[in-house]
């Protein structure tokens, strides 16, 4: 069976690093990768071998050409990619003593966030089998509210699935909030973080929330817990999944391999395409523990460097204490 490719709309983001390594007096030097939530699930998705195209508009300055050659190099199709007149977005990160990364945003007016309905309709191809997106380019305008309209037309013939990946240093939670019960309405898979749950919904247990969820239309609800692993909800059928042991660098880009080893497992089973139709609950099982490797590996490396399918078939999945 030909498997139909998957699309992933959304951001790229340069993420910046205070390099330490070479110190000069008066200097900051900082270390640049490609990086962006939908950007890093379009990578994860094409190094596990799923074909993927990505949906964005890249910039032309010197951070756009470092977007294309890493999407590039890990196969993504860019025949979706506007090139865009308007500076790339950066992302200052700093950790904790965890690896837990923390953002500042460099995104006035970038070129990420500014999708005409034209380009949106020549990027879009209906032969995707899913559709995925969320982060921010769900919640910046003038965007947001044009890929909306697109997820609702793109339903026809693809299954949809969201992230909301909460920013609240850069967009208040209560936009998040507001927007989240449409998604709801046209999504059939919404991934997000335990971060994003307290933000969303502060003091609700994943279990409450995904029944909350399945009230508005989503059928497949899955919250990654950090450590913990995860728990997935089919209709209200639940999938607890632990986490892979591993000795973790940074965190960066784990919650987007994820979403990625899930959707390629997903894809994988035939699933796709659809509202779904057919699923089971050991198939989200499988998908989930296979996602929560795929991430494991992703926190084992700096950076948001998601594995390549090799990697995971190799042997054990991460390094363990």
């Amino acid at each position: 069976m030909v498997q139909r490719p998957i699309a992933v709309l959304g951001e790229c983001v340069a993420d910046a690093f205070a390099d330490t390594s070479r110190p000069r007096p008066g200097e900051l030097a900082l270390r640049v990768m490609p990086g962006g939530g939908p950007a890093n699930t379009a990578v994860a998705l094409a190094r596990l071998g799923t074909t993927t195209r990505f949906l964005g508009r890249i910039s032309a300055d010197p951070f756009g050409d470092l977007f294309r050659t890493h999407l590039a190099s890990s196969g993504v199709d860019l025949t979706g990619v506007v090139a865009a007149p308007e500076p790339s977005t950066m992302a200052i990160a700093t950790f904790d003593a965890q690896g837990q990364a923390r953002y500042s945003f460099h995104a006035q007016a970038t070129a990420d966030w500014q999708w005409t309905d034209a380009e949106l309709a020549a990027a879009h191809s209906e032969d995707a089998a899913c559709l995925h997106t969320g982060s921010l380019a769900l919640v910046r305008e003038p965007g947001g509210e044009r890929i909306e309209h697109l997820l609702a037309q793109a339903r026809a013939d693809a299954t949809i699935c969201i992230d909301p990946n909460v920013r609240p240093l850069l967009v208040d939670p209560r936009i998040y909030r507001t927007r989240l019960a449409h998604w709801c309405t046209l999504t059939d898979i919404l991934r997000l973080s335990s971060d994003d749950l307290e933000l969303l919904m502060p003091g609700v247990t994943p279990e409450h929330a995904c029944d909350t969820w399945h009230l508005a239309g989503v059928r497949l609800v899955v919250i990654t817990l950090g450590a913990r692993g995860a728990v997935a909800s089919l209709d209200g059928v639940r999938v607890h999944v632990p986490a892979p042991p591993v000795e973790v660098v940074d965190t960066i880009g784990a919650g987007d391999s994820f979403t990625a080893g899930l959707l390629h497992r997903l894809s994988l089973a035939g699933r796709l395409g659809g509202r779904l139709d057919g699923l089971t609950t050991d198939e989200v099982s499988d998908a989930c523990h296979y996602a929560a490797r795929v991430a494991a590996l992703t926190c084992s490396a700096a950076g948001p460097n998601p594995p390549w399918a090799h990697q995971l078939d190799a042997g054990p999945a991460v390094a363990t204490h």
